[in-house]
C-alpha cells in the first residue's frame, strides 16, 4: 500500500487518521503495541524511533538495558479497520535506543538477515513463501488452573454434541471429520471468512480462497498468495489479527491453538516456498521427480536432515505435538512425496508450471514466531543446498504410499519426526550450527528460546490432568 514515509505522512493527513498505531513481535510470536497521536508522527520518527522498555518485552532484554525503540517500517502500513478512531497501523523493526542499530533477537530483523544470506550465498536472489492458516471459530472457551481444579470447556454451535439443545433446533449440526469443504447451513462460518478475505485484500493481501476445514466443528482455513520471507510473514501477523478481531467483533473466538479439540483434527500452518534468482525459477526441471530441480531436491534434503531441530522453532508448544499424531493427515515421519498428505514435505501434483514449482512443509503450526519459524526453514534449505543433501540418499523418500497404512515394520524405517516438545529442544541444542551461520540467528537467543520452552514443558509435566483423575483416582 506504501513505499516511503512520505506517503504515509501524506495519508495521515489526507484520510484524517487521527492515530497512528505501532506492532511489533517478541521473540515468541506474541504481539504488542504503542499507539501515537496522528500529530506526533513526523519524518524524523522513522529514524529516531519511538522508546519501548524491552525488559518488559518476552524474550529481549533485562531490567538495567532495557531501553529500545521501534522504528516503523512505512511498507507495513495498514488503515486498521477495527478502530473506533480512524487509526492507520505500522509494523516496527526494534532498535537499540543509543546507536539505532538493529536489535539481534528482533524476529523482523532474523527474517531480514536470512533474505540477505541467501542472497550472499550466491544460490538465489530472494525466496517466496505462503503460509496456510487453519483455525477454528468457537462460540466460547472456558478454562480454569488452579491448585486443587484444572478444567476447560469449548463450545461451537455448529457441533454435533450440541443436536439436543432445549427449545428449537434447526439441526444440521457437523461431526468430528465431516468438515472438509462443508456447505452452509452447516457451515456457519462462511459469512465471518468472508468478511476476513475483504478485510484483507483492502489491506493489500490477496487470498487464494476460504472454506471449512476438515476437524469438524468450527474448523476453518484461508490461504493467502505467495510473498518475500519477510512480506509475508508480516501479512501472516496482519491475518491473525484480521480473523481473531472479526470473530470477536461477531461474539465468537477465533484460535490457532494446534490441538483444541481431543480427537479431531488439529490445526496446523503448512509453509508453501521455493527459491527464485530474478525471474528464474530454481525449483523445476522438467524429467525428474515430480520435475524437481536438484536445488530443490538438496533443499528438501537440508529441510528433512534439520528437521528434528527445526520443530523446537516451527512447533514450539506442548499442544503442538497433539496434532502431530497418527490418523490426521497430521505428518509424523520424515519424507517427501507427491500430492502425499502424510508426508512432511507435499511436493503440489497441481503446480506444474515452473514458476509454480515449491514444496509444502507441512509439521509447523501457529504456535510458531512465524518470523523465526520462516528464517530457520530457510537456514536448513540453504546448508542442504550448500552440501548438497539428498533426501534419497537419506531415506527421507519418496515414498508415494499413506504410510498410516503401511505394516509397523514397514513404517519403522522411515525416520520419525520429534513426539514432544521436550524431543524438539533436545535436537535443537545439538544441531544449531545450521542457523547460527551467516549470524543469521545467535547463540543467546537459542539459549533463551531453549531454556523458556523447557519451562513451559516442565510446567505442563508437572500439573496433574483431568484425565488422570479418571485413570487413577480409586486406585
Amino acid at each position: 500500500m506504501f513505499i516511503t514515509r512520505e506517503e504515509v505522512l501524506d495519508y495521515l493527513h489526507d484520510h484524517q487518521i487521527q492515530m497512528v498505531d505501532l506492532k511489533f513481535v517478541n521473540l515468541f510470536g506474541g504481539w504488542h503495541h504503542i499507539t501515537l497521536p496522528a500529530s506526533h508522527v513526523l519524518h524524523e520518527t522513522f529514524d529516531r524511533g519511538i522508546a519501548f522498555d524491552g525488559s518488559s518485552t518476552p524474550g529481549f532484554k533485562t531490567t538495567e538495558a532495557g531501553d529500545m525503540v521501534l522504528l516503523p517500517d512505512p511498507r507495513t502500513a495498514y488503515h486498521d479497520p477495527f478502530w473506533d478512531v480512524p487509526t492507520l497501523s505500522m509494523f516496527c523493526s526494534i532498535a537499540e535506543a543509543d546507536t539505532r542499530a538493529p536489535f539481534s533477537r528482533d524476529p523482523r530483523s532474523i527474517a531480514a538477515r536470512a533474505e540477505r544470506y541467501l542472497a550472499d550465498c550466491g544460490i538465489a536472489t530472494h525466496s517466496k513463501w505462503g503460509p496456510e492458516f487453519e483455525f477454528y471459530i468457537f462460540d466460547s472457551i472456558n478454562y480454569r488452573n488452579t491448585e486443587n481444579e484444572s478444567a476447560y470447556s469449548i463450545d461451537s454451535e455448529e457441533a454435533g454434541w450440541n443436536s439436543m439443545l432445549p427449545g428449537r433446533n434447526q439441526g444440521h449440526r457437523m461431526g468430528a471429520h465431516a468438515g472438509y469443504h462443508a456447505a452452509p447451513p452447516m457451515d456457519r462460518s462462511y459469512n465471518l471468512r468472508s468478511e476476513m478475505v475483504r478485510l484483507l485484500e483492502a489491506a493489500d493481501i490477496p487470498v487464494n480462497y476460504h472454506h471449512h476445514e476438515v476437524g469438524g466443528p468450527g474448523q476453518n482455513e484461508i490461504e493467502i498468495l505467495l510473498d518475500s520471507l519477510r512480506r509475508a510473514a508480516d501479512k501472516a501477523m496482519w491475518t491473525k489479527y484480521v480473523i481473531r478481531m472479526v470473530a470477536r467483533n461477531h461474539g465468537k473466538t477465533a484460535t490457532f491453538m494446534p490441538k483444541p479439540l481431543y480427537n479431531v483434527a488439529g490445526s496446523g500452518m503448512h509453509f508453501h516456498q521455493h527459491l527464485f534468482r530474478g525471474e528464474e525459477p530454481l525449483f523445476y526441471h522438467k524429467g525428474g521427480y515430480a520435475d524437481l530441480s536438484d536445488t530443490a531436491l538438496h533443499y528438501i534434503g537440508g529441510l528433512l536432515a534439520h528437521g528434528p531441530a527445526l520443530l523446537a522453532l516451527t512447533n514450539p508448544s506442548t499442544n503442538s505435538y497433539k496434532r502431530l499424531v497418527p490418523g490426521f493427515e497430521a505428518p509424523i515421519k520424515s519424507f517427501f512425496s507427491l500430492g502425499n498428505r502424510s508426508a512432511a514435505i507435499r511436493i503440489l501434483k497441481y503446480a506444474t508450471e515452473p514458476h509454480e514449482k515449491r514444496i509444502e512443509f507441512r509439521p509447523p503450526d501457529a504456535t510458531c514466531n512465524i518470523y523465526l519459524a520462516m528464517a530457520a526453514q530457510l537456514m536448513a534449505g540453504i546448508d542442504g543446498i550448500q552440501r548438497r543433501l539428498d533426501p534419497r540418499e537419506m531415506g527421507f523418500g519418496p515414498f508415494d504410499v499413506n504410510v498410516f497404512n503401511l505394516p509397523p515394520a514397514e513404517r519403522d524405517k522411515i525416520a520419525s519426526l520429534p513426539t514432544s516438545l521436550e524431543e524438539a529442544l533436545s535436537a535443537l541444542e545439538q544441531d544449531q550450527d545450521f542457523l547460527l551461520a551467516g549470524g543469521v540467528f545467535t547463540q543467546d537467543l537459542l539459549e533463551t528460546w531453549i531454556s523458556r520452552k523447557r519451562e513451559e514443558a516442565a510446567a505442563l509435566r508437572r500439573r496433574p490432568h483431568p484425565y488422570e483423575m479418571e485413570l487413577y483416582y480409586d486406585v
